[in-house]
């Protein structure tokens, strides 16, 4: 895929999900649907849980913006958590397909994600990036024709 198209759906991403971190937030009823601190309680969690579920939402929200693999893959294994426990919420209340279609459409974009954007050694989501090293000047032309001519190999 080309790299722009995919920053486009990073952070379409981090858009969606900033804007759901904000709606767990929001004291009252949304554009889009009742507060979350009633259906919070609707699905038998305590009001307050919103915010145990918006604040992870919103923190991987700006991981997924920034361009280093490292940090693509704890937004999207971390919104894998969350969003395991929303689809999982979903169908332990038997909420319709019509109002719970984005939890698992997500949920499979993320693993996806995380598979694209895993280190190769575990070991390196604790290291940071290297810097690049000085390197050796190569000899130019000009000097290979004088080391030829005094004969040095």
């Amino acid at each position: 895929m080309p790299k722009r198209l995919m920053t486009g759906l990073y952070w379409f991403l981090a858009f969606e999900f900033v804007l759901g971190a904000v709606t767990k937030y929001w004291p009252g009823d949304t554009i889009f649907s009742t507060a979350y601190s009633v259906k919070f309680a609707e699905w038998g969690y305590p009001s307050w849980m919103r915010f145990l579920v918006g604040a992870p939402e919103g923190a991987a929200a700006v991981l997924l913006v920034i361009p280093h693999k490292q940090t693509r893959f704890l937004a999207a294994t971390t919104l894998t958590f969350v969003l395991t426990g929303t689809v999982t919420t979903h169908i332990i209340n038997h909420d319709p397909a019509v109002e719970s279609w984005a939890a698992p459409t997500h949920l499979l974009t993320m693993g996806v994600l995380a598979l694209a954007n895993r280190p190769a050694d575990w070991r390196d989501l604790l290291r940071t990036p290297a810097t690049p090293t000085a390197r050796t000047p190569r000899p130019s032309n000009k000097m290979t024709k004088m080391q030829h001519l005094r004969g040095n190999p």
